[in-house]
């Protein structure tokens, strides 16, 4: 119809962090700017990130199930469903229903499984939220961790040395419990410490994928809610998996890269505010490969 309204609403269930570039603070400017309305659920407000060495904290668990509760009352519905840091059992029960009410043919479930890092769980993790994650996973068309949450859902010992190969193998085996498309962050590449990679594997076509990059040696939180916030927008602009991959990729680089230079609260997060724009350039170069 002449004049109907073609943008895509994306249900971004979040925690909200006033200080620090994480989560909604993320996945709101970067989708935005991307053309697409979101929606937030958010699962938590925070003073500022857990990162800090002090911060406060609001469960918003009942309230997620009366926001849920009026989304229904006003018949909402979602292109995407895009879930990350949760913070308890009982949040994860409220959005597997929450996938389940609101889920339709062609919903995109996008789930970055916010579980730990280097080889570690997250402070506020335990063994039971992780049982529940593989249990949120297996719903998801899309799953985005790290390579410390990838074995964590994989019930593997962590290591850091992985051969194409493994890593593969890694990817099917997950892929195989539910989710059509499988991604992992932050893969160290094999004899050479200046370089990271980020893998996928589509289950539909039965393909992998490789995107390389340079390895800053900086930490910036925020920065796997940027890349899982990239990729979503890319998938629903229509791109194919290696190109959103690549797009993710770049944009992490450059943000790292924008912010490097300064003097400056690493806690804070990638200066995004500099970066934005870049969301919406042509597509200059792709170095993605087949693998």
């Amino acid at each position: 119809m002449l004049g109907a309204v073609q943008v895509k609403k994306v249900a971004a269930v979040h925690d909200l962090s006033g200080v620090g570039r994480v989560s909604l603070m993320m996945v709101i400017p970067i989708l935005s700017t991307m053309g697409f309305e979101v929606c937030p659920l958010p699962t938590a407000i925070l003073s500022n990130h857990t990162q800090y060495p002090t911060f406060s904290f609001l469960d918003l668990t009942d309230e997620m199930i009366k926001i849920v509760k009026a989304w229904k009352e006003l018949n909402a519905k979602f292109d995407t469903i895009y879930t990350g840091y949760l913070g308890s059992s009982r949040q994860i029960h409220v959005v597997q229903d929450f996938i389940a009410d609101f889920r339709q043919k062609d919903t995109l479930v996008v789930v970055d499984p916010v579980l730990g890092d280097n080889g570690k769980l997250y402070a506020n993790m335990t063994d039971e939220m992780v049982k529940e994650m593989h249990s949120l996973a297996v719903r998801a068309d899309v799953v985005t961790p790290n390579l410390t949450e990838l074995f964590y859902l994989l019930d593997l010992p962590y290591k850091t040395q992985c051969t194409d190969e493994e890593i593969k193998d890694y990817l099917k085996r997950l892929s195989d419990k539910g989710p059509e498309i499988s991604i992992v962050t932050g893969v160290p590449v094999l004899g050479d410490t200046k370089k990271t990679s980020v893998y996928a594997y589509s289950r539909f076509n039965d393909q992998y994928w490789k995107v390389t990059c340079s390895y800053l040696p900086a930490h910036y939180p925020g920065t796997g809610d940027a890349f899982a916030s990239v990729v979503t927008g890319a998938l629903m602009q229509g791109d194919s998996l290696p190109l959103a991959l690549d797009r993710a990729t770049q944009f992490i680089l450059q943000a790292i890269r924008a912010t490097f230079g300064y003097r400056y609260d690493s806690r804070e997060g990638i200066l995004l505010e500099k970066v934005l724009p870049n969301l919406n350039l042509p597509i200059q170069s792709c170095s993605y490969e087949l693998i």
